[in-house]
C-alpha cells in the first residue's frame, strides 16, 4: 500500500493552469487511483458527497485513465455517474447542479502525447490551495480491479436544454452555420443545439484522430482552411472548439477566426456584464471599449479569473470573465432574453459563440459588423514547442532584473514604458505596442502574445520575437 503523496511526487504529472497534466505514459493506473482517492479526502473535508461525476474527451487515452479513476472510487465505497464524452462545461454544469464532485478527463488542446485530470469542487473548478492539498494528501492507494462504466445522458441533454431554451427556435433560421467537428468532445452537442435554433448546420473537418486545436494559436493550415470552407459553402459563420469544449473558435462570415478575447469581449457586452475579470495577456480593447464599470487583470488561467470574479460578485450584480483563448466564465446568475442564465464559473465555449451569433444576426447583420465596431487594436499569438520550462522561467528571471537584455533580444525599436511581470513578462512601448512572453502552465512551450495597431503588426512582433527565442535554446 502506498501513500498518494509519494506516488504523485515521483509520477512527473504537474498542476498547470488547467488541472493536472502530463504525458500519456506517466498517467498509470496507480496515479490515475492516487490522484483521485487525494481529490477525495481534500473534498470530505468540506463537503458531503456520496458519489462522483466523470467525463472524457476523445483522446485515446481518456477511457483508460476514466477507468482507473472510477475503480478507485468504486473501492471506497462511492459511486460514479460516468457521462462518457461530453464538453467540460457539460460536466461542471452537472455536477454542480447535483452537489456533488467531478473529475474531467482532459488534456484539452495541449499535444496529442500528453494527457490531464480536471477536478471540480461541487461549487465549481478546485482552487489552487485545493491543488496544493491534493498534492500534500497521504491518501492510501491500493490495486484494484477496472470496473465497467455504463454511460450516462443527463449532462449532455441539460447541457444542450441550457441553451437551446435561451433563445427562440427561430433565431438562426435561414442561416447557413459551419461546424468544425475535427475530434472536439462537443460536435454533436453543437450540430444539436445550432439544428435546434434553426440553423442550417455543414459539418466540417470530422475525424475519428484526435486533433489538438489550440484557440490561442490558430495553425496557418486552419485559417486557410476557414477561408475555403466560407467560400465553398456561403457559410454565414464557423463554430469550433478545442478537443474538451471549454475554448471557443468562432469566424465570422469572410471565414477570418475572431480572437478568444475579442469574443469574449463581444459576448461579455451583449450580457450587459458590470465587472468583468481577464489575464494581463488580453487586448487593451477591453479597457479602451469602456463598456464596464471594472476590468480586473489577474495571471493567465481559469483559477485566478475565478478567484477575481468571486471578489468583484462581493460588489457587483453582473460579473463574468474570460480568457484570450476565448472560454467564458459566468460568476453571476444572469436575466437575459426573459430567462435566467444561471452562473457557470468555468470555462465555456458554447456560450460565447451563440451570444454574439444571435447579436449579429438578431438585427440581420453579420459578425465583422460587430467586431468593426470595436477599438482597433489587433492581437496575435503562437508557441515554441519543446521550449523547457525550467529554460523559459530562468529567461524570465533574467529579464526581470534587467529589461535590457530583453530589449536587446528582441531588437526593440521603441522605448519600454510600461512593464507588467503578473505574469511572464509584458512590455508596452512607446508606440503602443505590446509583447507579453510566458511559459506554458501545460505543456513545455513558450508563448509569445503581441498586440498592434494592425494585425500584419502583430503577426510580425510575434514572428520576430519566437525567432529571436530560438537563439536561446
Amino acid at each position: 500500500m502506498s501513500s498518494s503523496k509519494d506516488i504523485l511526487a515521483n509520477s512527473g504529472v504537474k498542476f498547470g493552469t488547467s488541472g493536472a497534466r502530463g504525458l500519456v505514459e506517466q498517467f498509470t493506473d496507480q496515479v490515475c487511483s492516487a490522484f483521485t482517492l487525494a481529490f477525495v479526502g481534500v473534498m470530505k473535508k468540506s463537503f458531503e458527497f456520496d458519489r462522483i461525476a466523470i467525463a472524457i474527451d476523445r483522446r485515446p487515452s481518456s477511457p483508460e485513465m476514466a477507468a482507473a479513476c472510477a475503480s478507485a472510487l468504486t473501492e471506497i465505497g462511492l459511486r460514479v455517474d460516468y457521462y462518457g464524452i461530453i464538453p467540460t462545461p457539460a460536466l461542471a454544469l452537472k455536477s454542480m447542479q447535483d452537489g456533488i464532485p467531478s473529475i474531467m478527463i482532459t488534456g484539452s488542446h495541449i499535444p496529442f502525447d500528453r494527457n490531464g485530470i480536471k477536478f471540480y469542487r461541487p461549487d465549481g473548478e478546485i482552487e489552487k490551495s485545493d491543488e496544493l492539498a491534493i498534492l500534500e494528501s497521504d491518501a492510501k492507494v491500493v490495486t484494484c480491479s477496472k470496473v465497467q462504466l455504463q454511460e450516462l445522458s443527463r449532462a449532455k441533454e441539460l447541457y444542450i436544454e441550457r441553451y437551446t431554451k435561451l433563445f427562440s427556435p427561430d433565431l438562426f433560421a435561414g442561416k447557413r452555420i459551419g461546424v468544425y467537428e475535427h475530434s472536439a468532445a462537443g460536435r454533436d452537442v453543437n450540430v444539436s443545439v445550432l439544428k435546434a435554433l434553426g440553423a442550417e448546420v455543414i459539418s466540417l473537418g470530422r475525424t475519428e484522430t484526435f486533433v489538438p486545436i489550440d484557440t490561442e494559436a490558430v495553425s496557418a493550415e486552419d485559417q486557410q482552411q476557414a477561408l475555403e470552407w466560407s467560400n465553398q459553402h456561403d457559410l454565414d459563420c464557423i463554430l469550433s472548439t478545442d478537443g474538451d469544449g471549454d475554448r471557443p473558435l468562432v469566424a465570422d462570415e469572410n471565414g477570418r477566426w475572431l480572437r478568444g478575447d475579442i469574443l469574449g469581449l463581444l459576448c461579455a457586452k451583449s450580457l450587459e456584464v458590470n465587472a468583468l475579470a481577464v489575464p494581463v495577456s488580453c487586448n487593451t480593447a477591453i479597457d479602451k471599449s469602456g463598456a464596464f464599470d471594472v476590468v480586473r487583470k489577474t495571471r493567465i488561467g481559469s483559477p485566478y479569473v475565478i478567484e477575481a470574479m468571486k471578489e468583484l460578485a462581493e460588489r457587483f450584480e453582473r460579473v463574468g470573465g474570460f480568457e484570450a483563448n476565448g472560454g467564458f466564465m459566468l460568476q453571476s446568475d444572469l436575466q437575459f432574453n426573459g430567462f435566467t442564465l444561471k452562473a457557470l464559473p468555468t470555462r465555456d465555449a458554447l456560450l460565447p459563440a451563440l451570444i454574439v451569433m444571435a447579436e449579429a444576426f438578431g438585427g440581420g447583420g453579420a459578425i465583422s459588423k460587430l467586431v468593426s465596431r470595436l477599438p482597433a487594436r489587433y492581437t496575435a499569438s503562437d508557441r515554441l514547442k519543446e521550449f523547457p520550462t525550467e529554460k523559459s522561467k530562468g529567461l524570465i528571471a533574467e529579464w526581470a532584473k534587467d529589461l535590457g537584455q530583453l530589449s536587446f533580444l528582441l531588437s526593440l525599436n521603441a522605448e519600454i514604458v510600461e512593464v507588467d511581470m503578473t505574469d511572464g513578462v509584458r512590455v508596452c512601448l512607446a508606440n503602443e505596442n505590446v509583447i507579453h512572453l510566458r511559459p506554458s502552465g501545460n505543456a513545455p512551450e513558450f508563448r509569445c502574445y503581441a498586440e498592434a495597431e494592425t494585425e500584419e503588426g502583430a503577426r510580425y512582433l510575434v514572428e520576430e520575437a519566437l525567432k529571436a527565442m530560438r537563439s536561446c535554446l
